[in-house]
């Protein structure tokens, strides 16, 4: 590392510029070498049935601008949907408001014939945004058992028979998060609604090559890399935040995690092992030091 400050002339940190260089590389490293191994899938075509149908279903497709993205919840993808509907002309700004469709002007790789789908796999740019997995845990609970009434009706009433006595009048919007990670640990990973299922499993980085990991903490430097690479018109940019979102900070996370039964999060990270060992996040601290603090 070079001294702490360094900068280059056009005023970017250097030392960020080689913390970020050490992530990719490992990232690379650890993908390439898990998906050497020989039980480990080559292509979607080797995929089982209903994995290939979630990995086909997430990734849409741009034939204008000869990419593909897979969508992860809870990763900026309404964004990134808002971003492919202004190249495709259907909406006129990524600042247009109102509800946002997450299934009309898209094209999904999943409605394609198995040539057109192999075509695009090889010939076209394909990119991911990933998160931290904790993170977007905490995300998806806070938004969908906080805000989400078709979410507390569907999965928070469910969750709350299951794992609380006498809660049968609860109307699932008082989910408490370790009842959260315990529907998680019983549930298969197969099974799970796309907002919670791990990220390995939605875009299959083992049989999808891609060509670009960005992340969620550089969000708009990934994100502007991406749209110079796909040489998208100029007036299209990675919208800013919207006014309302209330963002997971380390506070919330470090909060949540602490005051969480320790063997409950000991449990959940066997689920989710690939998405922080592919992509480089460390595992969550704690420990009691931490939790002190």
């Amino acid at each position: 590392h070079p001294p702490a400050g360094l900068s280059r002339r056009d005023g970017r940190d250097l030392t960020a510029e080689l913390e970020l260089e050490v992530l990719r590389d490992t990232r690379n490293r650890t993908i390439r070498a898990l998906c050497g191994q020989r039980s480990m899938p080559r292509s979607i075509w080797e995929l089982p049935p209903g994995q290939r149908h979630t990995v086909l279903r997430h990734l849409l497709v741009s034939d204008k601008y000869r990419f593909l993205y897979c969508y992860v919840p809870k990763v900026a993808c309404s964004n990134w949907k808002r971003i492919l509907k202004v190249l495709d002309g259907a909406l006129e700004s990524v600042d247009v408001k109102g509800k946002m469709d997450h299934q009309k002007d898209l094209v999904f790789l999943g409605d394609m014939k198995p040539e057109e789908i192999s075509y695009r796999l090889k010939h076209y740019y394909k990119f991911i945004f990933v998160r931290n997995p904790m993170e977007r845990l905490l995300s998806a609970y806070r938004n969908k058992f906080g805000e989400i009434k078709e979410y507390q009706q569907k999965y928070g009433v469910e969750i709350i028979r299951r794992y609380r006595k006498n809660g049968g009048n609860s109307a699932g919007d008082d989910v408490s998060f370790s009842e959260f990670l315990q529907y998680l640990l019983d549930e298969d990973v197969e099974r799970m609604n796309e907002h919670w299922m791990p990220i390995y499993n939605l875009c299959q980085p083992c049989a999808v090559r891609y060509d670009f990991i960005g992340s969620y903490e550089r969000l708009h430097a990934d994100a502007n890399h991406v749209l110079e690479h796909i040489q998208s018109p100029s007036f299209v940019r990675f919208p800013e935040r919207q006014a309302w979102y209330k963002p997971v900070t380390a506070e919330t996370l470090h909060y949540y995690l602490c005051n969480t039964p320790r063997r409950l999060i000991k449990e959940i990270l066997p689920k989710y092992i690939l998405d922080f060992s592919l992509f480089a996040y460390p595992l969550p601290n704690i420990t009691s030091q931490f939790c002190r603090q």
